[in-house]
C-alpha cells in the first residue's frame, strides 16, 4: 500500500489532478470548473487529500461552516466526498483517509465530523455503512429518506437547516440546482439540456454560486439538487433514463 498522500494547495493546485476525472494532456472543462471553485475554498479551511497516484483516490471535507451545503452546526467538518475506485479498492486507502480526517478534526478542536446520507445508499454518496463503523451515527432526517450522520467527539450534533424541509419550490419546470464542485457537474448539464432541447421540455438551471445560497436551498445539496413539478425529486447527477422517469410523472 502506498502511503504518498497529498493535500491539494493554493501552490500545486494548478499542477496536481483531482481524481474525479483525470487529464494529462488535453484541458476538461469540468475539472477546470473544479479546480477554480476548489482555490477559493482551501482559503477558507477546505482539505482536498489525495493519493500520489493516477487515479481515484481522495477525501474532500471543510469547515461546516463554510461548506456550501444547507446544514448547520458548529465546529464540526463536514465531509462531502470520500471515494477510493478502480484496482485501489480494498487495500485500506479509504479508512487511511478517513481516519485523516478525524484526526484532523480533534486536532483542530472540532466537536466532530458529519455527512449527508440516505436509508438506502445512493450513488454519487460517500459510504454510509463504511462510515457507521467508524461511529458515525444518524442525527436528522428528512421525509424523503435522506439522513444526516455525524461522528461527534463532544456530544453535540448538527441538523439539516429548517429551509430543507420545504422540498418544494413554485416553478412547475424541470429546475437543477447545481455548483461547480463536482466535475461531471458541467457534463451532465449539457446532457439534460441536449435531451431537453431535442424534445422540447421547459428547463432552468440555477447555479449556487455563494455560501448563503446554498445555505438556504429548500432541499438535501451536496453540489446538486433536481425539482420536477414543483417537488425535490432527487441529489445525485442524472442519467438520460433516469431523466426520463422524472418527466414521466
Amino acid at each position: 500500500m502506498c502511503t504518498d498522500f497529498v493535500n491539494l494547495t493554493t501552490e500545486n493546485i494548478a499542477d496536481e489532478h483531482l481524481c474525479c476525472i483525470i487529464r494529462s494532456r488535453k484541458p476538461h472543462q469540468g475539472v477546470e470548473a473544479k479546480r477554480q471553485w476548489l482555490s477559493e475554498r482551501l482559503k477558507e479551511g477546505h482539505v482536498f487529500r489525495k493519493l500520489n497516484a493516477k487515479g481515484t483516490v481522495f477525501i474532500e471535507y471543510a469547515p461546516l461552516e463554510k461548506a456550501w451545503v444547507p446544514i448547520i452546526g458548529d465546529n464540526y467538518y463536514y465531509l462531502y466526498c470520500l471515494w477510493v475506485a478502480g484496482s485501489f479498492k480494498g487495500k485500506g486507502y479509504g479508512k487511511s483517509l478517513l481516519e485523516y480526517c478525524l484526526a484532523d478534526a480533534k486536532e483542530k478542536g472540532k466537536s466532530g465530523v458529519c455527512m449527508l446520507g440516505a436509508k438506502k445508499q445512493k450513488a454519487w454518496f460517500s459510504d454510509q455503512s463504511f462510515a457507521k463503523k467508524f461511529g458515525f451515527e444518524v442525527v436528522d432526517t428528512t421525509e424523503n429518506g435522506y439522513e444526516l450522520l455525524a461522528l461527534s467527539f463532544d456530544g453535540t450534533t448538527p441538523k439539516f437547516a429548517q429551509n430543507v424541509k420545504k422540498q418544494g419550490i413554485e416553478s412547475n419546470a424541470l429546475t437543477v440546482y447545481y455548483d461547480r464542485q463536482c466535475p461531471y457537474i458541467q457534463q451532465n448539464i449539457e446532457m439534460i439540456k441536449e435531451y431537453c432541447e431535442i424534445n422540447d421540455v421547459s428547463v432552468s438551471f440555477f447555479e449556487v454560486d455563494t455560501l448563503k445560497k446554498a445555505k438556504e436551498l429548500p432541499c438535501v445539496f451536496n453540489n446538486w439538487a433536481v425539482f420536477y413539478k414543483g417537488k425535490f425529486e432527487k441529489v445525485n447527477l442524472l442519467d438520460v433514463s433516469y431523466l426520463k422517469r422524472i418527466l414521466q410523472k
